[in-house]
């Protein structure tokens, strides 16, 4: 794997962790929702959010 491919992956990585991380804490504490409910949100949010950044890496 070429270093700039590893470094495309890091970074689409490092979004969805951050997406994931985002939506979990406004669920569970900025809306009061039920420690599974956010983690299903963080699941689905950083699910996206690296899909997202895979379409636009390919640009």
């Amino acid at each position: 794997m070429k270093d700039g491919q590893f470094k495309t992956w890091q970074l689409m990585v490092l979004h969805a962790m951050a997406a994931a991380a985002f939506i979990f804490l406004l669920q569970r504490y900025g809306l009061n929702a039920s420690l599974d409910s956010a983690l299903l949100w963080a699941l689905t949010f950083g699910g996206c959010a690296a899909g997202l950044a895979y379409s636009q890496s390919k640009r």
